[in-house]
């Protein structure tokens, strides 16, 4: 049989060979093939034209479309990739009728776009048949439905004889409905003035049209299709050539000759003789050799080389982590935050933000600002006898209850306010109070951001930039506890506006929150680093931090400078010396998890949250966090995805075991 019957991957619409094809006589199948020249040169046969294919080209084989393969070189390796059209007619109704063209006449290299888009399309659905990574069944259907509609989009046997009809959806659709009436009703008598009666137009205008759209003539086109038609009964049946010529509509064997010698150069008794053979001597000529198709990768990488899939098993980063290494420095938690203007903590939210603040980070120190301001109400009489320490008072003794530590500003304050507060809070706290006036903030070797206003301040761009800080630049990032809108503060929202506080002024928590929080985890001695790690040991157990060790440029989160790309990372880790069980806990930052700003723009960013946005933002965007149990072994391997810009935290605590 000359019809091949294709066999895909199993559960999948495709399939995929390497090739060296010397020979390959005519054909045709039930699949939809496209044909890449990884490498040298072949000559395809479609119907009654050659066309050459040197390297780098494409060819499309449709349904049913008689063709053949030879060549004069033997180092020719070929990419053939089948397509199942019944996956396509899932989502377009006229798949298995629709014809495919490519340019591949001499002299017209295929370097237009729409060719290196398509080679991409190939390259990716072979990169994932072969690396069978997470969803790749899902990843090749989505990919090969998007490759299905950019051959339907640029491909299309119409876009090609007639200019300009992909323009035209009104007249693409009728002239595809034409040429599908005429595929399926050649055998027939059909006239043209049938079809022009069908589309409501005058037999002059459509046959027209016709030539100027498909090249040729109502009639001639007709008799093109029976003659191809025809070709499959010389080689496949036993029909003599009258009942052939009955059989695909001509009315006369005669006739049936004529236009068969017109197309092929030959008559069809002339072809048989020349063309069918025995299924034994078909097997002969065929001259096939086929590789593994993971042979075909090197000639494609540099098409899927922005894949964020691509070469995912090599960049899989292997870290061996000895829990029975000594310490090899001290970790010192984020311990600064700014309070900004100290009034806000006059407001019952703004406590409640700080005690949340309290119970998750445990930050030791904290800047006090304005607290000798008008708004503190501090009052003097005219004799400077008196003074009203009462808000102060009031916050001082909420700081000391959340365990921090005040470090006052207190520049450009008069010497006698300075002297009572001394004084007062000397007598009330019975400690040294004046060490929070003169502490000397530069030996806590703070960090500040050179502005306080910068749109990535909200994004998930700074989790990398504080961590990076924290743990290879031992710069210690101080930002404020809320963002506060001043008069000369430009919003477009009411929610983000790059201020550099971890909560948003209507208190939603940003990724910095996250990063600090994930950071405060870290146990305070180091017993290992290397590039995009730390582990840390505490009293309770082991901890492991893994982030891309990518140094965010401060250009970038304040003068918003491009970014370069950031890839996502795969980590095998292998823990070893595991003396107990463990409980481990899992922390997952990322645009997906602890993003508020990106759940926003998901929410099409809108200018005010109501209650109901407010609320799922506020409850539901935080930190995947997930937590099993970890039996002592030898080796306790784990992997983990590090997104772009994203963490991932593990905390081995121990397990007492009766």
């Amino acid at each position: 049989m000359r019809k091949v019957h294709v066999e895909y991957m199993k559960d999948l619409p495709i399939n995929i060979f390497l090739a060296n094809i010397m020979e390959y006589p005519i054909h045709w199948q039930d699949s939809i093939q496209i044909l890449f020249v990884l490498k040298g040169t072949i000559d395809v046969g479609v119907e009654n034209e050659i066309y050459t294919l040197n390297e780098r080209e494409i060819e499309i084989i449709n349904v049913n479309e008689v063709y053949s393969i030879k060549s004069n070189d033997p180092d020719n390796l070929v990419l053939v990739l089948n397509i199942d059209p019944n996956f396509f007619e899932r989502y377009y109704d006229d798949a298995k009728e629709v014809f495919f063209y490519t340019d591949s006449s001499e002299g017209k290299p295929q370097e237009d776009e729409k060719y290196h888009e398509l080679r991409k399309y190939i390259s990716i659905l072979l990169y994932e048949a072969i690396s069978k990574i997470d969803d790749y069944e899902d990843k090749i259907e989505e990919y090969l439905l998007d490759m299905m509609y950019h051959l339907l989009n640029n491909f299309h046997y119409l876009f090609y004889e007639g200019e300009g009809l992909e323009e035209d959806d009104e007249q693409l659709e009728r002239y595809h409905r034409i040429v599908k009436y005429l595929s399926n009703n050649y055998m027939n008598k059909v006239s043209l003035q049938e079809i022009a009666d069908k589309e409501f137009l005058s037999s002059q205008y459509l046959s027209y049209k016709i030539k100027d759209i498909l090249g040729h003539g109502f009639n001639e086109y007709l008799n093109q299709i029976r003659v191809e038609e025809s070709t499959k009964l010389l080689l496949d049946s036993d029909r003599n050539i009258s009942e052939i010529s009955e059989e695909v509509g001509f009315s006369h064997v005669r006739y049936y000759n004529k236009h068969f010698k017109l197309h092929y150069n030959c008559t069809p008794m002339q072809y048989r003789k020349k063309y069918k053979v025995s299924e034994k001597e078909l097997e002969k000529m065929t001259k096939v050799k086929y590789f593994n198709i993971r042979e075909a990768m090197p000639y494609l990488t540099n098409h899927i080389e922005d894949y964020e899939r691509y070469d995912y098993d090599n960049r899989i980063i292997k870290i061996d982590i000895d829990l029975n290494k000594d310490i090899i420095d001290e970790y010192r938690k984020p311990d600064i935050i700014d309070l900004g203007d100290i009034y806000l903590l006059l407001e019952e939210e703004n406590r409640r933000i700080l005690e949340e603040i309290q119970r998750e980070i445990k930050f030791k120190y904290c800047i006090v600002n304005k607290l000798f301001s008008e708004d503190m109400d501090i009052y003097r009489d005219k004799n400077h006898k008196f003074i009203n320490w009462t808000r102060v008072e009031n916050i001082l003794d909420f700081l000391r209850d959340q365990n921090l530590i005040p470090i006052i500003i207190s520049e450009n304050v008069e010497e006698y306010i300075i002297n009572d507060f001394i004084n007062h809070f000397s007598n009330l706290y019975d400690e040294d109070v004046e060490k929070w006036l003169s502490m000397g903030i530069e030996d806590l070797e703070p960090y500040f951001p050179k502005k306080k206003i910068s749109g990535m301040q909200d994004t998930i761009s700074m989790v990398p930039y504080v961590l990076y800080n924290y743990i290879h630049l031992n710069n210690r990032v101080v930002l404020n506890m809320v963002d506060e809108i001043s008069k000369e503060t430009i919003l477009n929202n009411d929610t983000f506006f790059g201020g550099n506080g971890i909560f948003t002024s209507n208190y939603l928590k940003k990724p910095s929150y996250y990063a600090y929080m994930l950071l405060s985890l870290l146990g305070d001695r180091v017993i290992d680093r290397g590039e995009g790690y730390i582990v840390t040991k505490s009293e309770y157990g082991y901890q492991i931090m893994l982030f891309n060790p990518v140094e965010i440029d401060e250009k970038v989160i304040y003068d918003s400078l491009p970014m370069d790309k950031i890839k996502e990372r795969k980590i095998s880790l292998n823990i070893l010396n595991m003396e107990s069980d463990f409980q481990v806990t899992k922390y997952v930052l990322d645009k997906g998890f602890g993003s508020v700003y990106d759940k926003w723009a998901g929410l099409n960013r809108p200018e005010r949250l109501d209650n109901d946005n407010w609320e799922l933002l506020k409850e539901y965007v935080h930190p995947n966090v997930s937590f099993y149990y970890g039996k002592k072994s030898t080796v306790y391997n784990t992997v983990a995805t590090i997104k772009p810009y994203g963490t991932v935290l593990f905390v081995l605590n121990n397990v007492l075991n009766s």
